[in-house]
């Protein structure tokens, strides 16, 4: 049986060739998600492993939204992934353990992160048993040990010189035994600052910044610091938004209102000002 860490290429398709390699736990495709990527979790030579691919070139699957790239835009995004990997290691980061290349595109071998993912259907995210709902309600004290994790892997992505792009929900696993937090699935970021070359960019417009929405603006750190604003400030305020509902101190809702500013001169210059204010009042 290959081992999905050492082989560097194949030459046919991914999808056979995974399931030779131990047993899959999981697919995502079309069914699930509307990237056009397909994926597996597979249990490999005793690791859990995530396996990440462009999908078959061609047309959509029967039934399957279009996707948001051709399958170029994918094998180039998850070059892009296979670039912010090797530039930044952080415990909150599965590492990329390979990079097998194929006829259609690498597969991407990351270690798979434990827990769940906290993005959930919208149909969903009234079920108080769901991720979604659990990790917004946690105790203050455990949801902020979460924050600081996402905020911290975002000062070293910064450091790096990423600026965060399609970051929501859907990147956030949580492991609720401890718990812990993995963030996963940035292909999206890009080398900054950039430039607004779409309009509309891909994400949730939850937790999206305004310039993300003006063909032309730029795109750097503060649009990061928006984007984790939003994410602190939906689930610290137990999904309502509300500021009476914020589980934090009112020091610390300000340094988050203050990341959440409109316009991008009114936020916190830097993630790692924005770092330093959180940590500032958080642990004085």
């Amino acid at each position: 049986m290959s081992n999905l860490t050492v082989v560097s290429r194949i030459e046919h398709d991914p999808a056979a060739y995974v399931r030779t390699c131990g047993t899959v736990l999981r697919e995502f495709n079309h069914l699930t998600q509307d990237s056009g990527n397909v994926s597996w979790l597979v249990e490999s030579a005793g690791q859990r492993l995530f396996v990440k691919t462009a999908g078959p070139p061609g047309p959509p699957a029967p039934g399957a939204p279009v996707p948001s790239f051709d399958h170029a835009g994918r094998v180039s995004l998850l070059r892009n992934a296979v670039d912010l990997a090797t530039s930044c290691d952080h415990p909150a980061l599965p590492a990329l353990l390979n990079v097998i290349e194929s006829p259609v595109g690498p597969a991407l071998v990351y270690e798979a992160a434990s827990g769940d993912l906290i993005r959930v259907p919208g149909d969903q995210r009234g079920d108080p048993t769901s991720p979604y709902q659990r990790l917004a309600h946690l105790p203050a004290s455990a949801l902020f040990g979460l924050f600081d994790t996402l905020i911290d892997v975002h000062v070293a992505l910064a450091a790096a010189g990423w600026v965060a792009g399609d970051l929501y929900d859907g990147c956030l696993i949580v492991d609720f035994r401890a718990p812990t937090l993995s963030v996963i699935d940035l292909d999206s970021y890009r080398r900054g600052p950039t430039t607004n070359d779409m309009g509309r960019m891909f994400g949730s417009t939850r937790f999206m910044a305004p310039e993300e929405f003006e063909l032309g603006a730029q795109l750097d750190q503060r649009t990061t610091v928006f984007t984790l604003g939003r994410i602190v400030w939906h689930f610290a305020t137990r999904l309502t938004d509300e500021p009476a509902a914020f589980c934090g101190t009112a020091g610390l809702a300000r340094v988050i209102q203050k990341a959440c500013e409109p316009l991008p001169a009114d936020r916190h210059a830097s993630v790692a000002d924005l770092g330093r204010a959180w940590n500032s009042v958080l642990h004085p």
